[in-house]
């Protein structure tokens, strides 16, 4: 990993105070190297006249090929390199941004590293100090008495399907988080010991049973090489490929229950009363929203209250293009378009829903909250149930696509556990301080 972190390369360029370049070099020995590993691979599968398959001479394949191979390589690189170490230097150099980076273009040249320019939205410091004094009143539990029961009987659910579950062996509905590593013609790491880091769901679906054939049944601690499709089509959709890779099951979360003391860990729960006051926030509705939503929208909304900040006009636009696309399949589209508020009341919740986003990315870096394995395997256990999804505020990044569940970076999916933890600690202090009659 050292290795790999000296010879990659992050640099800034500011623009303006609102807008900067980023970009990621991937130094030259590894875009040769990997140059020279695809054009072997192509070796073996291309027929070529005058040629018997697998003998047509590398050097017509390194030029005749060569913009299938860069196309490849640009490809690779990004999924298995670039998107993890982009956001792993955001983080450690405390770029303060909104939105998320947006790709401009790859460049590769002769001779030359990799360079793979994002263009980032720059947001100005915000004054955070005594955010955690601010006066706060989260909204009160309804006094049901079915609520309770509700909750007993779901701890007594979930416990009764972890004493019948098969704890450590992966199953259909878990996460799994594992390293890949691509390997040479002996064997070896192409990029040194540098592998990349993943989570993927397996899925339930036809379409995810390449998946399920390489991760079920198997344990934490394994390590395997194979040269699967599924893995050669995530890294590759330029040109066929066989490479093989070492995978590493590194930690995984199950499906068949939902983990009891994960989540006391994840909420910084003490005892047995705690866990049952939190998950009582998920059980008691007012007006069809949670306690839960309620307490986030109640303290974002004091927060912001206390923090002015410009919003960038072009975040809003984008971010009302996917508030639309969301619900372009709703049954009651047609009537939510006809109302004559309609696009206004889109506009509003885009401009909310950025103004959020940059003030807990914010808030996050001026706390210095990190995030851990263990933080996202706590993240993706409230995900396994509806009502635990209810302790999630920010929108999950999706991980399907065409009906299939595909690897997620982790440095990715971190960032939305990172949101969610910000959040987190947020509520803490101020409810926190209110407990104590601050």
């Amino acid at each position: 990993m050292e290795e790999h972190q000296a010879q990659l390369d992050f640099s800034l360029k500011r623009v303006s105070p609102h807008f900067g370049y980023a970009t990621v070099s991937v130094p030259l020995n590894y875009v040769n190297r990997l140059y020279a590993h695809a054009s072997l691979a192509q070796q073996s599968e291309t027929y070529t006249h005058g040629f018997t398959k697998g003998h047509t001479p590398l050097a017509y394949i390194e030029k005749n090929f060569q913009p299938h191979l860069l196309e490849h390589i640009k490809e690779f690189f990004f999924k298995y390199f670039v998107i993890d170490w982009l956001y792993q230097e955001i983080l450690r150099n405390k770029i303060l941004i909104a939105g998320e980076p947006r790709l401009v273009d790859i460049i590769i040249q002769p001779n030359k590293p990799a360079l793979y320019n994002f263009s980032l939205t720059l947001a100005q410091p915000i004054p955070l100090q005594g955010w955690k004094r601010l006066p706060f009143k989260a909204p009160k539990r309804k006094n049901y008495k079915d609520l309770d029961r509700q909750v007993k009987e779901f701890l007594k659910e979930e416990q009764k399907r972890e004493k019948e579950a098969t704890n450590d062996i992966i199953g259909l509905g878990d996460w799994v988080y594992f390293s890949v590593s691509i390997l040479d013609q002996n064997g070896n790491s192409l990029f040194s010991d540098y592998a990349s880091h993943l989570w993927v769901k397996i899925g339930t679906e036809e379409a995810d049973i390449p998946f399920q054939k390489l991760f079920i049944g198997r344990k934490v601690g394994e390590s395997f090489v194979t040269n699967a499709n599924c893995l050669q089509e995530y890294f590759s959709s330029h040109i066929d490929t066989h490479y093989p890779f070492r995978i590493d099951i590194l930690d995984f979360t199950p499906h068949a229950f939902f983990e009891v003391e994960q989540f006391k860990k994840h909420f910084r729960l003490r005892n047995c009363q705690e866990l049952h006051q939190k998950l009582i926030e998920v059980f008691s509705y007012r007006n069809d929203i949670s306690q839960r939503r309620a307490t986030s929208e109640d303290a974002l909304k004091l927060l912001l209250s206390r923090h002015t900040f410009e919003v960038p006009n072009h975040l809003v636009l984008r971010q009302q293009k996917e508030i639309l696309d969301a619900i372009y399949d709703n049954p009651d589209y047609q009537v939510y378009k006809m109302q004559g508020d309609f696009q206004e009341k889109v506009r509003k919740l885009a401009t909310k829903q950025v103004r959020e986003a940059i003030f807990i990315h914010q808030l996050g870096c001026f706390e210095g909250i990190t995030t851990s394995t263990e933080d996202v395997k706590g993240y993706l256990n409230l995900t396994k149930r509806p009502r635990t999804k209810e302790f999630i505020y920010f929108e999950p990044p999706s991980t399907k696509y065409l009906g299939q569940e595909l690897p997620v970076s982790a440095a990715f999916l971190e960032q939305y556990c990172l949101r969610e933890k910000t959040l987190n600690h947020a509520i803490y202090y101020l409810t926190k301080q209110k407990a104590k009659g601050l």
